[in-house]
């Protein structure tokens, strides 16, 4: 092997890339992540608020867009356990992955379609790409034990943020030319245009979306294993699928509640995810609504994704040397200063700010808060586990848009609701610090032993 050969396999060690599987698990986050960019947070907020909602005051577009997603979170958090244990028990993680990411990229696709005042088609598609993207994320996570070694998961975890945030840019970038350009690629310009012809460069965003996002899934689905079952020593022999996986499913609540360490994780995930979740999907719609051009709004969550690149790498360098949790306080310190900015914010310039600060902690947050949930969870039940992962992961998606909904309703304004967001970081913090993480890895160290596998089919 070259020095040059050596020099690189090093460099893509440092960055958790180091091994094909490795690279094709994170490219999965790279092709899903554009549906993260453009559709949940840049382009069709502003789109819903000023197409689907025309006719409605801006509140009312930005009040339907919080319910659809409270709508979407619920739906995935009921059922997102239960694909989990089926995928465990089924050896279907891949499969079912796959078939998600079908669903929700058809309905992204069909956004195409949606016309100036379509409210209902464009809240039905939106929840259906949520649920379709959201669930395949369940799938993919709970790969993550499956392919790392316990001294590389943090800064795995933290690449795939990293490619995310790099997949979604650059589609996002591409996007933003064609809206703010479009007699460049050769789409309808000028001001007399109707309004389907304006909103044609949106339209073929979401198309866009989809395309790339099936397109760079190819990878993890060539070179990633599906995971051998696992049989444990109390488990009779292989029966019907649904009715197994719901008895595991039982079990695992009860273990899940057993495993103390990972269950206040997640706890402290609960609270915290929902002010970061907050931040992310209601910011150009906020940002909307007090009067923000698009072509700035759309620039600045361009800035997230590029300025998050580096600083997810970042935090896995961090949670290398200090340790993922309290790499995670930082990365809450942040979000309540980014909190402070929101409450302020009157100018392009102050969106901007705001934008660079939570490109910073973004993914390094979320990524730590994965990898720190798995090392404390017995790999062999991965999907289960991830699917309540999921499961808090969207009920922290629902209390933050329902208090923008309610703050909307009785005050006319979005405004107020951004100072009350710091409570989620400072209580989500507070229940993190009784989190013993060696104490949790062990507890799953234990759960490990004593099981057989059993080769997928």
């Amino acid at each position: 092997m070259s020095d040059a050969t050596i020099a690189k396999s090093t460099w893509l060690e440092r960055l958790g890339l180091g091994r094909k599987e490795l690279r094709a698990w994170a490219m999965y986050d790279w092709a899903v992540s554009a549906l993260q960019a453009v559709v949940l947070t840049a382009v069709f907020p502003i789109f819903f608020v000023r197409v689907a909602a025309a006719g409605l005051p801006e509140s009312r577009g930005t009040q339907a867009l919080a319910t659809a997603n409270t709508i979407a979170a619920i739906i995935v958090a009921l059922v997102s356990p239960v694909l989990g244990a089926i995928s465990d028990y089924a050896a279907a993680k891949k499969r079912m992955l796959a078939g998600s990411m079908l669903v929700g990229a058809a309905a992204t696709a069909g956004m195409f379609f949606i016309k100036r005042g379509d409210l209902t088609l464009a809240s039905t598609l939106f929840i259906i790409a949520i649920m379709g993207a959201t669930a395949s994320v369940v799938f993919y996570e709970a790969l993550l034990p499956h392919i790392t070694k316990s001294n590389e998961i943090d800064r795995v975890s933290s690449a795939g943020y990293a490619m995310g945030y790099i997949g979604g840019g650059l589609l996002l970038a591409l996007n933003l030319a064609w809206i703010q350009q479009p007699a460049l690629f050769g789409l309808p310009s000028g001001d007399a245009l109707s309004e389907q012809a304006a909103s044609l460069p949106a339209r073929l965003a979401f198309v866009s979306v989809a395309v790339w996002w099936v397109v760079f899934s190819i990878p993890l689905f060539r070179h990633v294993r599906e995971p051998a079952r696992t049989l444990e020593a109390d488990e009779p022999g292989r029966g019907s699928v649904i009715a197994t996986s719901f008895s595991r499913l039982g079990e695992t609540v009860k273990q899940l509640i057993g495993f103390k360490q990972a269950f206040l994780m997640l706890l402290a995930f609960l609270i915290y995810n929902d002010g970061i979740q907050t931040i992310i999907k209601m910011a150009t719609a906020y940002g909307t609504e007090i009067g923000i051009g698009q072509s700035s709004l759309i620039a600045a969550v361009l800035m997230v994704q590029f300025v998050g690149v580096p600083f997810a790498f970042v935090f896995g360098a961090l949670a290398a040397r200090i340790g993922a949790k309290r790499s995670v306080f930082i990365g809450l310190l942040a979000y309540t200063i980014i909190s402070m900015i929101g409450y302020f914010m009157t100018t392009a310039t102050h969106f901007f700010m705001l934008a660079a600060l939570v490109g910073m902690v973004q993914g390094g947050t979320q990524a730590l808060s994965r990898s720190l949930f798995a090392t404390m969870i017995p790999a062999h039940k991965s999907g289960e586990f991830f699917g309540f992962y999921s499961v808090f992961e969207k009920f922290s998606n629902i209390f933050g848009p329902l208090l923008f909904t309610v703050t909307i309703a009785l005050t006319g304004s979005s405004r107020n609701a951004i100072l009350s967001v710091i409570a989620f970081f400072a209580v989500g913090a507070a229940v993190l610090a009784f989190v013993d993480v060696e104490k949790g890895q062990k507890a799953a160290r234990d759960a490990e032993a004593g099981l057989r596998l059993v080769p997928a089919d």
